[in-house]
Order: C-alpha cells, then sequence, then structure tokens
C-alpha cells in the first residue's frame, strides 16, 4: 500500500480491557491486559508501520488508559496514542492538565477518545448523559486551547483559567468521538474532530457519514470520519476465512454472551446495530462481501471484520476512503501478532514475518 500520498492514516489497537485471544471466548492468562503485554502490542504497532494505536478505556476489564499512555510514551518514536477518557471520571480541568502533559511526553503526537457511558455504580439516561459529555469536550478544548473558561452548564458549574500546562503546539488535541443514538451524533457534530464509527454495510456507512456531514454543516463545523473494524488477513481469501471460523471455532454461546454483557455501553444504539448485522448475515457471518460478523459473538462494540486476502482488504479499505474516511482504527486476533501480519501484508511494512497459524 502506498503510504507516500496517503491522507488516509492506519492505527492498531492495544488491548487494554483484557480483550485478546487465540481462540475468542477462551481466556489465555499469557494474553490478560498487563503493561507487560499492551507494551508489546504498542511497539510491535509501531514496528508494523502504523500510525496511531487506540488505548481502550473500561472500568471492570484490564488496566488504565492514561496510565498506560504515560508509561508508554517515552518508549515511542514516531507513534500517535489514541488515548480513551469516560467523560465525568475526571474533573475536565485536571482532564486538561493530564492530556496536556502527555501530549508533551509524545512530543505533540496525542489524540483523544472521547467516551460517553455510563460511570461505574451509575446509570445515566441518554440525554442527560451526553449533555455531560458535551460540556466535558467544551470545556477541555477551551482549556487546552489556552482560553478561560466561565461555564454554567447542567453538569459543571466553574470559572477556570488555563492550566499552565500546555500541549506541544498551544492546541487541543483532536477529538474521536463516536454514537449513532440522536444525542450522540449532535454531540460529534458540535464537539467532534473525528467522528469514528463500527462496521457498517457500504450504504449504511454512506448515508451516515453524509447525515454527520450535514449536521456539523448546521453548527458551520467541518468533521472527519473514522473507521474501526477488526481484520483477518491472509496470503489468500480461503485462508483469511479459515484464519476467521477458527476464531471462534472454541466459543462457548454463553461464554459469548457474557463477555458482551460485561461491558458498559452493551445496550447503547451502536452495540445494538452490530446485533443487527449478524441477524443479517448470511449463515457463515458475512452481511456483505468481506465483512464478517462473527467477531461480534464474543465481545461488544465493534463486532466484524475485513476478511480477505491482501489485495481484497485493501481494496475495501479503498472503498470506503471513497465514501470519506480517512482514519482506520484496525485490530485483530491475537493482537500483537495480527498487527504484525497486517503491516508485512497490506501496509508492506518491513517488519519482521511470522508464521502462519
Amino acid at each position: 500500500m502506498t503510504r507516500a500520498q496517503d491522507e488516509v492514516r492506519y492505527a492498531w489497537f492495544a488491548a487494554l480491557c483484557d480483550d485478546d485471544y487465540e481462540y475468542l471466548g477462551v481466556p489465555d492468562p499469557a494474553r490478560r491486559s498487563s503493561w507487560e503485554h499492551c507494551g508489546d502490542i504498542v511497539r510491535t504497532a509501531e514496528r508494523a508501520g502504523f500510525d496511531n494505536v487506540l488505548l481502550p478505556s473500561g472500568y471492570a476489564l484490564g488496566i488504565d488508559s492514561v496510565a498506560f499512555a504515560g508509561g508508554i510514551a517515552p518508549e515511542l518514536e514516531r507513534l500517535a496514542l489514541l488515548v480513551a477518557v469516560r467523560c465525568g471520571e475526571m474533573w475536565p480541568p485536571q482532564l486538561a492538565r493530564q492530556l496536556a502533559t502527555l501530549d508533551r511526553m509524545l512530543g505533540g503526537r496525542l489524540t483523544v477518545n472521547i467516551i460517553s457511558s455510563d460511570l461505574p455504580g451509575e446509570t445515566l439516561e441518554s440525554a442527560p448523559r451526553y449533555q455531560r459529555t458535551l460540556e466535558v469536550m467544551q470545556i477541555v478544548r477551551s482549556l487546552l486551547n489556552g482560553e478561560p473558561v466561565d461555564h454554567h452548564g447542567q453538569f459543571y458549574d466553574l470559572t477556570v483559567d488555563p492550566p499552565t500546562a500546555s500541549t506541544v503546539s498551544g492546541a487541543c488535541p483532536p477529538f474521536f468521538f463516536g454514537g449513532m443514538s440522536e444525542p450522540a451524533r449532535e454531540v460529534a457534530a458540535q464537539a467532534a474532530d473525528i467522528y469514528l464509527m463500527w462496521p457498517d454495510t457500504m450504504d449504511q456507512v454512506a448515508a451516515t457519514v453524509a447525515d454527520l456531514t450535514a449536521r456539523a454543516a448546521r453548527h458551520d463545523r467541518t468533521l472527519r470520519f473514522g473507521y474501526r473494524v477488526h481484520v483477518v488477513v491472509r496470503e489468500t481469501e480461503s485462508e483469511a476465512r479459515d484464519a476467521a471460523d477458527r476464531l471462534v471455532s472454541k466459543l462457548d454461546p454463553v461464554a459469548g454472551d457474557e463477555i458482551r454483557a460485561r461491558s458498559l455501553d452493551s445496550t447503547s444504539a451502536g452495540v445494538l446495530r452490530q446485533a443487527e448485522l449478524r441477524t443479517d448475515a448470511t449463515d457463515d457471518g458475512y452481511v456483505e462481501a468481506n465483512l464478517w460478523t462473527g467477531i461480534g459473538r464474543a465481545r461488544s462494540g465493534c463486532g466484524a471484520a475485513i476478511v480477505g486476502d491482501p489485495d481484497q482488504v485493501r481494496a475495501k479499505l479503498d472503498a470506503y476512503r471513497a465514501l470519506g474516511i480517512d482514519t482506520f482504527i484496525l485490530s485483530g486476533y491475537p493482537h500483537a501478532e495480527e498487527a504484525e501480519r497486517f503491516g508485512r501484508l497490506v501496509l508492506e511494512s518491513p517488519s519482521l514475518s511470522i508464521p502462519e497459524s
């Protein structure tokens, strides 16, 4: 894949939320989230040629994204980090200070994934939860732009100057944000930089891009678009489909249900749409050419994978790009091995070859 002319960005996924398996639904102590294991994934992604790595956030599972980012930042030479933060977990001025510090540690390569979910022990209706998220995004953006804040909202009432800690550029890092519900789309239109969507059919991706573009325009804003999807790539399509089948070959349906239920956002509109895709798929799990929904049987959230040979995977990514996507956040199981494989086969990175499984 030619990178010199690419405006597209390719990110990988560091499984900070205990989401790494050889066989989905079969726990492997060696792949549980830890500083050592997740650090290996991130270093592999940098070596494989990716531009960024998503550090997911969850309370009940795994390890903390912000703390992990601070630890791994000095080890990275060029890789950006997409650090997920859950709105409401931290007072916004302190969050701004933390993010500014992380951006300094990364040499200006911080990006931020804003998560609007219930907090541990709390359940909010969708509308107020997204209102809280909007307030956090507005406050943090102003502070990281070096602007004083005089905010009197439903959730935050504060007057505060920006922290002395600032980002390398003196401006707020890009905010990634996703969500399928009406309140989520409105928050994205008002306050996000990159609207991040989960896998869907081509016609639905096009419709979502058109809808969010129009919503942002009504606020005199423009949005970029990102796409979060798994990948299973092998030298041939037959080998890729076999690898996908192997991934779920030991999955107990009850275990899959339990995994999906663990997430704080397991009943969100986006998660429900991923379930619809599985219902609409063929008996072998494909909802359209090269888009396989089997992964969603054992995880909440992003529940489909691009499956195929390198040319098919490139063609699928190019088709999304034609719809307006310029950032891809990819993952595969197991994460370190598949990052290296994708880099070698699709990004054509000089990473070390690895044996086929």
